[in-house]
């Protein structure tokens, strides 16, 4: 049993753990580690790629048991039931042993190739934790209905939460794991990640990003059932940004000029 209750860093840290929850995927596993393996030579003296395998009922995990044999990098976490994609991340990020986080989807549409363009943005931020990037797919390559349905609740998400994000909805994001551990934690927080940002007086960047098809497997979401608890997540992350307190607070006694600085409160 892993203990995903920690709040430390271990002490061998990599520079960066690049999590990828997935759920019945096996056929898309072998090619997507290559991918980003190939995409971190020279980017990274050292990382970890970390799958949370979230109740597959298919031979995702067998097939990742025999990748990690030529893959040092790989780790492999199971949950014994289907919890959803944020508790998968939730699980990969209490077990990251990097202080940067990197996620994308498994199932092959997000490009790996992209990772270093969003970790050399946020490693150029002086305040990392207050910062994330996320992807932005230019040129999404999913159905009609997909891409209409995504960009309505996109208008309708931005204009309610203003958290100055095109696309949410892609899987590429790359933030510190001190911040994702000090925003509030809930199923479905994956899609809010932008808003929960800024909630504790951070910011957001969008970057460009390659999108392709899905070559193997079929998508685990439905129009209809992503937008039903989409409007009541909406409205409970609503209800958590008009309940954020952000004080201004002065250091008293300071032999230095004190400066105002924003103590995070939720």
């Amino acid at each position: 049993m892993i203990d995903t209750s920690r709040t430390e860093i271990d002490s061998s840290q990599p520079e960066l753990s690049i999590i990828v929850p997935i759920h019945n995927e096996a056929d898309n596993l072998a090619s997507l580690i290559a991918e980003i393996r190939a995409a971190m030579d020279n980017v990274c003296a050292d990382f970890e790629i970390i799958y949370i395998d979230d109740g597959s009922t298919d031979d995702s995990v067998n097939r990742l048991m025999e990748i990690r044999t030529d893959c040092p990098q790989l780790r492999i976490l199971r949950h014994h039931q289907c919890s959803g994609q944020s508790a998968a991340i939730m699980t990969g990020v209490m077990v990251a042993r990097a202080t940067v986080i990197a996620t994308l989807d498994g199932d092959g549409q997000n490009d790996p190739a992209d990772i270093p363009a969003l970790y050399t943005a946020l490693k150029g931020e002086p305040d990392r934790d207050r910062l994330l990037v996320a992807g932005m797919r230019a040129k999404r390559k999913d159905t009609w209905v997909k891409r209409v349905s995504s960009k309505i609740a996109n208008n309708i998400r931005a204009s309610l939460l203003k958290d100055d994000t095109p696309d949410t909805g892609c899987g590429l994001k790359v933030f510190t794991r001190a911040a994702f551990m000090d925003m509030p934690r809930f199923d479905h927080m994956h899609r809010f990640l932008p808003a929960l940002m800024i909630r504790r007086g951070g910011r957001v960047i969008s970057l460009a990003v390659n999108h392709r098809p899905r070559e193997q497997g079929v998508s685990k979401y439905g129009t209809l059932d992503r937008l039903a608890v989409g409007i009541v997540d909406l409205l409970g992350v609503l209800w958590l940004q008009r309940r954020a307190n952000l004080p201004e607070v002065d250091e008293m006694g300071s032999p230095q000029k004190n400066q105002p600085t924003k103590a995070t409160s939720k």
